[in-house]
């Protein structure tokens, strides 16, 4: 799709069982910013079991224009079907640039899309923003952690982008002008596979990441996955959420679902506590909101000291017990 004229900054708006996801809120808040500063429209794009009047709230987040494919057969996700809908959208309409949610629907329907539109696609950006010239600027951290990219596209289009939930704040609801406009659904059985037999939903646990007002997060340098009780213990007294660094990930030690970093969760914590972890820029990317950092590191060169608020050197396992000691005293003499 090039050598046309595109507009318009289109955000895919991921639904469950017709419960909107806040990534696509949050991409709609960014999506309206770039879209005045070029003067265009933001488009959102939504596909479900959804009434119309279901999906107007989102013209009071950003949407000028809300594109909904409605049907029975789309309240579950099916990539044939979805990719489809989509790309003749977008190949009648010409969007500028296509933000997706990197949740996993997310990742898997955006590189199909970017394949039928013949784009590019960055993934799990940690910024976005237009250069000079207007191009879209897709900000990913670079190989290693160490830094961060610029990717641009600057010949196809849609310009096209997955973004981690909570990268971006989900904007407050206003009062605004847009129009619904709903799609016509041509789908064929064959598009439907596989079918989704049953939904079930996970319990989350009594303080979830997602919110958290105090994150306390281990890395690969807490040793072992019976120290990990140190971080929970900390977490209790504290009334926080336990994350995790993706090598206590790898070792076992937490659930990927707790995993903070450019390819996990993106937390914006009041206080936030890394224990063991040494601070490479893919997880430095899901905390750089949080207001007070600290990081407890037996080395003092961990990348981690350049940027937090307060540092102690020391091994985690017995850092963490004189804490955790110190703040029972606390409660006890309050």
């Amino acid at each position: 799709m090039a050598g046309e004229n595109h507009q318009g900054f289109w955000v895919f708006i991921e639904q469950l069982q017709g419960r909107i996801s806040d990534v696509g809120l949050e991409l709609l808040g960014k999506a309206r910013e770039l879209a005045d500063t070029k003067k265009t429209y933001v488009g959102a794009v939504v596909l479900g079991n959804i009434p119309q009047e279901e999906a107007s709230p989102l013209l009071s987040y950003g949407a000028d224009r809300v594109y909904l494919f409605s049907h029975p057969h789309l309240e579950a996700y099916h990539a044939l079907a979805y990719t489809k809908l989509i790309a003749s959208l977008a190949e009648r309409e010409k969007p500028e640039a296509f933000f997706v949610g990197a949740t996993p629907l997310g990742a898997d329907l955006a590189p199909r899309l970017a394949a039928v539109l013949e784009t590019g696609l960055s993934a799990h950006c940690v910024d976005l923003r237009l250069g000079e010239d207007g191009i879209l600027e897709q900000i990913v951290a670079g190989f290693g952690g160490a830094w961060l990219a610029v990717i641009v596209c600057p010949e196809r289009r849609p310009q096209m982008a997955t973004v981690m939930p909570g990268v971006f704040k989900k904007p407050e609801p206003g009062k605004r002008g847009g129009e619904v406009i709903p799609q016509a659904v041509e789908i064929e059985k064959n598009e439907l596979t596989p079918l989704v037999a049953e939904f079930k939903v996970r319990e989350r646990k009594a303080v979830a990441l997602d919110g958290a007002n105090v994150v306390i997060c281990g890395g690969y340098g807490m040793g072992s996955k019976e120290n990990w009780r140190l971080l929970e213990e900390l977490a209790r007294l504290l009334g926080g959420a336990v994350g995790a660094s993706r090598p206590a990930v790898d070792e076992g030690w937490a659930p990927e679902e707790v995993m903070i970093g450019q390819s996990g969760k993106t937390v914006h914590p009041t206080l936030y506590i890394g224990a063991g972890v040494s601070g490479v820029m893919h997880h430095v990317v899901g905390i750089q909101d949080s207001e007070i950092v600290v990081v407890i590191n037996k080395d003092l060169h961990a990348p981690f000291f350049e940027v937090c608020d307060f540092g102690v050197v020391g091994e985690a396992e017995k850092v963490l017990p004189v804490l955790i000691e110190r703040l029972k005293e606390k409660q006890q003499v309050g």
